[in-house]
């Protein structure tokens, strides 16, 4: 059996629960390039971002290329894969339809916003039950910070009726602390 073989044969046999992480990265990866396995390419990957998943989520597409055998097209399958679980950990930390304290609003947006490496300003509007309305993407800005305009804010509250609001932010920096400027 083929070393490519290996972590597909292994996911049909025993579920793809059984492998592990340079496994499953294999996997995405298909196939290897020049004589170096898909393995040994996903365990490259994990070098590489000091086998911690999340300093791999927290990249760039292109950072995956400095692997010798991993082009765009390999790097993209692992950043949508990387995507999908933020957007399936966000999924299920929304799936409640309330928001009663702060540490609600941080689980809704933690897995968006907690790999980002720039800021994003958030608003999640409430009715007054703190049931959630609508979560919506104010701006995107660099890795210092982002401009947010009031009137975009408050005007998206009033059209859908909101009769609260939290705002939302991070910091690509991981410090969970208000800065001077907000």
């Amino acid at each position: 059996m083929s070393e490519q073989e290996r972590p597909r044969a292994r996911a049909a046999q025993e579920g793809l629960g059984a492998l592990n992480d340079r496994e499953l990265i294999a996997l995405l990866l298909g196939t290897g390039h020049k004589g170096r396995s898909a393995e040994l390419l996903a365990q490259e990957v994990l070098e590489l971002a000091q086998g911690c998943l999340n300093n791999l989520a927290s990249w760039p597409v292109e950072s995956l290329t400095v692997v010798n055998g991993i082009g765009p097209a390999k790097a993209t399958l692992v950043a949508a894969a990387m995507e999908l679980g933020r957007r399936r950990e966000g999924h299920h930390r929304r799936s409640g339809s309330w928001v009663k304290t702060s540490q609600d609003v941080r689980n809704r947006f933690v897995s968006r916003l907690g790999d980002l490496q720039h800021e994003e300003f958030w608003v999640l509007l409430l009715r007054r039950s703190n049931h959630v309305l609508a979560e919506i993407c104010i701006s995107r800005g660099g890795l210092t910070g982002t401009v947010v305009d009031p009137k975009l804010v408050f005007g998206r509250a009033l059209a859908m009726r909101a009769a609260a609001l939290v705002l939302v932010h991070n910091h690509p920096s991981g410090n969970p602390q208000p800065s001077d400027a907000d």
